[in-house]
């Protein structure tokens, strides 16, 4: 028999037995949850003992939303611009040259992480850096680019392309050619296309377990597992088979826009699930996108964009029926349809749909998810409640950022920005609320500051320059619902809730080990918690 003693204060998430003293692991799966005393007797002299001392246990932490593939590509394969912090060109052009120097060799250059100002800037500032191979430029959020010539050329993005994508998301020069600034649809098309070899991606995703795993995260969702490369769920897959992935990964596959035929795409990722589908990894619905995001103006809102009257932004995936054919094929198939929902106008749209094919599946418990969900109506957030869809929010994005903050207020007014992403009113709507960090489309994925976020609203003092600047306070929630929110409801997202996200006897034996009481410390400690270890089937994969 293969057992394991856990010793340490261990917060469990299970409302019959929140706090307990020990754990037996027998076999990767909790035997034992109680007292010292009656562990160490079950356990036997012989088990391995992992003590923890006076340092705290919890479920192992579960990130909902993120990317796998684009996160480890970010760490070893692009020059990563988010090391200049907010808005630099100077010095976004010297971490790219620096990168070049260093990679002679490539075919091609793509630097991520950088942040848009009102300094516009066009082919021409790419151009300088290198102009005989092609350089992209993609903004931290992942929605906009830009390309230097040779990259425009590469891509096959001419005045005839803008015109049918349209002038909004192909910027186009006084004489109708293309600047080299691009937005949804046409990045999403240009980025699987990059050149990459299923070596590359299996990197790729080791680099983002190890990354997962210091973090204190033992399961995640990948929302959109084959958008950056078609690829990538075979990585995760060839993986698994060599024994290597150990972050269960819970993946939803990219749909294009309004695809053609829903049915016949919801068939093809089951068939996929069928095929590639193992213990660590699992595909489980559909990702699509149905705007984007507010500071590159293309969030779908409710209302106009105060700067530009008639314009409320981009509508994506916006055919009605098309949406509420694949809630349903998704439905017959056991799974779910997760979507990127950014503005009012694409949430109040998606949940829309979700009600006309509850109304065909009788199903009221698909667990369908909005993500990010930065403007939404009272009325949207009890509908979310109503169709019991999951709304994925952002605690970290809740400050007032400086330089994003003003740039809301500037295109949806002062009222609306301060309004913005609603946390309490969810949990209040009785909604099965999930955290997520969007990583590394956003910088962070941070357990730790996200407890402090959802308490302050705003990031401690030492992190970020000290942005103190809270934001909608009345959208405060407790610790507990915060540690729910990246735990048990997060393993109820994934249906897998009888699986994992507590520390229960029958469970999988994921804990992650801090040094911090997230409920009862002072929420300044909570702000610079460390990651003791992180233990996944009951050995430790991280220890500090």
């Amino acid at each position: 028999m293969n057992k394991t003693l856990i010793l340490g204060n261990i917060i469990t998430v299970d409302e019959k037995r929140p706090f307990a003293k020990a754990a037996v692991v027998k076999d990767g799966l909790f035997a034992y949850v109680g007292n010292a005393e009656e562990a160490k007797r079950l356990a036997g002299e012989d088990a391995q003992v992992l003590d923890y001392g006076e340092n705290f246990i919890y479920p192992g932490f579960i990130e909902s939303h993120s990317h796998g593939h684009l996160a480890g590509d970010r760490f070893i394969g692009q020059a990563n611009l988010m090391q200049a912090g907010f808005t630099n060109y100077p010095k976004y052009r010297e971490i790219i040259k620096e990168f070049i120097a260093k990679n002679p060799n490539r075919n091609f250059y793509l630097a991520s992480g950088w942040v848009e100002n009102d300094e516009y800037v066009t082919k021409a500032y790419l151009d300088e850096i290198c102009s005989d191979k092609p350089l992209f430029m993609q903004t931290g959020g992942g929605h906009s680019m830009l390309l230097n010539t040779k990259a425009l050329e590469w891509a096959g993005i001419d005045a005839e392309c803008a015109k049918k994508w349209g002038y909004d998301l192909v910027h186009v020069d006084k004489d109708g050619e293309p600047d080299g600034y691009i937005c949804e649809g046409p990045v999403f098309e240009i980025m699987p296309k990059l050149p990459t070899t299923l070596e590359d991606a299996k990197n790729y995703l080791l680099a983002w377990q190890d990354f997962a795993l210091k973090g204190g995260f033992t399961a995640v969702g990948d929302a959109g597992a084959n958008v950056v490369w078609r690829d990538s769920p075979q990585a995760y897959h060839e993986l698994e088979q060599e024994g290597k992935l150990k972050l269960r990964t819970y993946a939803w596959i990219y749909v294009t826009d309004n695809i053609a035929d829903p049915k016949a795409e919801i068939a093809r990722i089951a068939a996929q699930r069928a095929e590639l589908g193992g213990e660590y990894f699992n595909i489980i619905g559909a990702k699509a996108y149905l705007d984007g995001v507010t500071e590159a103006h293309t969030g779908w809102q409710n209302q106009d964009y105060l700067d530009q009257p008639g314009y409320h932004g981009a509508e994506r995936f916006n055919d009605h029926d098309k949406m509420v054919e694949m809630i349903v094929e998704a439905d017959k198939e056991g799974m779910s349809v997760h979507t990127h929902s950014e503005g009012g106008g694409a949430t109040h749209f998606m949940l829309g749909c979700i009600e006309d094919a509850e109304k065909i599946t009788g199903d009221m418990d698909q667990r369908n998810v909005l993500a990010h969900l930065h403007f939404v109506t009272d009325e949207d957030i009890h509908r979310m409640a109503a169709t019991n869809s999951v709304p994925a929010v952002p605690p970290l994005w809740t400050p007032k950022v400086p330089g994003l903050y003003e740039q809301e207020v500037a295109y949806m007014g002062q009222e609306l920005a301060d309004d913005a992403y609603p946390i309490k009113s969810f949990f209040d709507a009785g909604a099965n609320v999930v955290f997520h960090s969007d990583y590394p489309v956003s910088p962070m994925m941070d357990v730790k500051l996200s407890f402090y976020s959802a308490e302050k609203r705003s990031y401690p003092l030492e992190a970020f320059g000290g942005v103190d600047k809270p934001r909608n306070l009345k959208e405060v929630i407790t610790r507990e619902q915060s540690l729910r929110a990246m735990t048990i409801n997060v393993a109820r997202l994934f249906h897998q809730e009888h699986r994992m996200g507590s520390i229960e006897f029958g469970k999988i034996a994921n804990m992650t080990v801090f040094d911090c009481d997230f409920l009862h410390d002072d929420i300044e400690k909570v702000g610079k918690a460390n990651v003791v270890a992180t233990i996944v089937d009951g050995e430790e994969v991280y220890k500090a």
